[in-house]
């Protein structure tokens, strides 16, 4: 199947709409991060969505991936809606970047960002857990019915949050 790649940008605020439905797709996410050995580890977690695409999670410190994390902050997200079927319009979003253990303020941030979601969560006994923050630096967005078959849109994430086109890819069957 050869890879395409097209010249035509897709606009800030496309991209900024289209990843914002995406990431409203599911409340769960597979978690990428990287062992000691520098091996591949996922796991599955419920996030939330915070400032400038930056997504939380709730997680025991001494799971692999949160020991991961304290070793290697490089991680990719996955998000998508698990009941699509196969052969019809299909949607997700991919993030690339840094993932950290949230520290004092920015916990307490966390934590409200997370409770906006999943407002149940404060009355469960979680004291052993912490908040960990995942930046990307990098998304793809996949949505065929809004960015066309088999394209996926790849864009930077700045600083402030703004994400900006950087290449899309159009896969093709060969005929």
């Amino acid at each position: 199947m050869p890879v395409q790649r097209s010249e035509s940008p897709v606009s800030s605020e496309r991209l900024e709409a289209t990843a914002l439905d995406l990431l409203e797709a599911s409340a769960l996410f597979s978690l990428a991060t990287v062992t000691p050995q520098a091996g591949a580890y996922v796991n599955t977690a419920y996030f939330a969505r915070g400032p400038r695409f930056q997504l939380v999670w709730l997680s025991d410190p001494d799971a692999r991936h949160s020991r991961n994390l304290s070793e290697s902050a490089s991680a990719a997200i996955t998000v998508y809606d698990s009941q699509q079927t196969w052969g019809r319009p299909d949607r997700g979003i991919q993030l690339f970047g840094v993932a950290h253990a949230a520290v004092e303020e920015e916990a307490g941030a966390a934590g409200d960002v997370y409770a906006a979601r999943f407002p149940d969560f404060r009355a469960k006994n979680l004291g052993a857990y912490r908040f960990y923050v995942f930046q990307p630096e990098r998304v793809k967005l996949f949505d065929e019915v809004g960015l066309g078959g088999g394209r996926f849109v790849v864009a930077a994430v700045d600083e402030s949050g703004r994400l900006s086109w950087e290449t899309t890819e159009i896969y093709r069957s060969e005929s």
